[in-house]
């Protein structure tokens, strides 16, 4: 066994160890991740979703078909190529929430298992923010201030970068088609230089 698997098997066994997790692994559920260690990509979303979680495939939903589209990759692509690597601030499905959404990630899972799995990726060049729970955790940004406003300020780099970019997007949540229909700029600007900046980064 190589020093990646071992490593990342023990990082598995530590999240389903963990007693904040106890709920989920008595019930069989696993964390939902998926890594490699010439990942140059990495997504890190909300949580995952009860589909998702049920049969074990990340972004395998309707979120996930958006994503691609916006990254402009296909699922081949995503989950075969080994560029791509998927941590979500939480590991588990968390939950309907009243408002008939999901619930939020919990707050002590990311700054307690990221550092620990982003260790065993030396190649990342770029971090996909997909979400408001992930562009404030990463970007460090106060509560008050707003995802429409991080995704606007947005600057995809033409050449690549010695330091990582980041790139903050919205949830691609079929639950986001208003913000989606009200900031049509996203799609008309943004979109296509986040296209063009994967496939650079996937060539690499």
């Amino acid at each position: 066994m190589d020093d990646f698997t071992k490593t990342y098997a023990q990082i598995i066994a530590d999240i389903k160890a963990d007693p904040e997790n106890q709920a989920y692994t008595v019930q069989g559920w696993e964390p939902m991740l998926s890594i490699h260690p010439e990942a140059t990509i990495l997504i890190i979303g909300q949580a995952p979703s009860r589909k998702v979680q049920a049969h074990g495939v990340m972004w395998d939903d309707q979120s996930g078909d958006r994503l691609r589209e916006w990254l402009g990759i296909d699922r081949t692509t995503f989950y075969n190529s080994n560029k791509l690597a998927v941590i979500p601030m939480d590991f588990y499905f968390p939950g309907k929430a009243k408002n008939g959404g999901d619930e939020l990630p919990r707050k002590a899972m990311a700054p307690k298992y990221h550092p620990r799995l982003l260790a065993l990726m030396p190649n990342l060049k770029a971090y996909v923010l997909v979400g408001n729970t992930a562009i404030h955790y990463y970007l460090n940004l106060p509560s008050s201030a707003t995802l429409t406003k991080a995704v606007h300020a947005l600057t995809i780099p033409k050449n690549q970068q010695a330091t990582i970019t980041i790139l903050p997007l919205p949830h691609p949540s079929p639950r986001n088609n208003i913000w989606l229909a009200k900031n049509a700029w996203f799609i008309e600007e943004k979109v296509p230089a986040l296209r063009t900046f994967i496939s650079q980064q996937l060539k690499l």
